[in-house]
């Protein structure tokens, strides 16, 4: 587990603006850890932990585009039934809320990746480490 930037970017809701956002990342050699987009009716807001943020960051303000950065725990995890609830219980029993939170893992894969963001980060890496 680690604690990691994450950097949230508000884009147009548009075909092609995810490709370019990529193509400019791709361009640095840097790599996407976890991507998630929710959609409002005039922008995407775009979570993602990359390879490095510094460096993502600079090309984002470079292209004007709006990044806010957080932090965020990045957790491997089993990949078993159960897994995330137990992590969400014993957060949950120490007053913590997982504010949001997004995940993928192949369905074969031993391991999964989890992204999320408590509301209580210190608390939380101490808790789950």
């Amino acid at each position: 587990m680690e604690i990691a930037t994450q950097l949230a970017l508000f884009l147009a809701n548009k075909p092609g603006t995810l490709a370019a956002v990529c193509d400019a990342l791709a361009a640095e050699n840097i790599n996407i850890f976890g991507l998630t987009i929710s959609d409002t009716v005039d922008h995407a807001v775009v979570r993602m932990v990359v390879s490095d943020h510094t460096k993502a960051l600079a090309i984002f303000e470079e292209h004007g585009t709006l990044v806010v950065e957080n932090e965020v725990l990045m957790l491997e995890h089993d990949n078993r039934p159960g897994t995330l609830s137990n992590i969400a219980k014993r957060l949950a029993a120490e007053n913590v809320n997982i504010e949001y939170a997004y995940l993928a893992t192949a369905p074969t894969a031993e391991k999964g990746l989890l992204i999320f963001r408590p509301n209580n980060l210190k608390r939380a890496f101490e808790i789950l480490s």
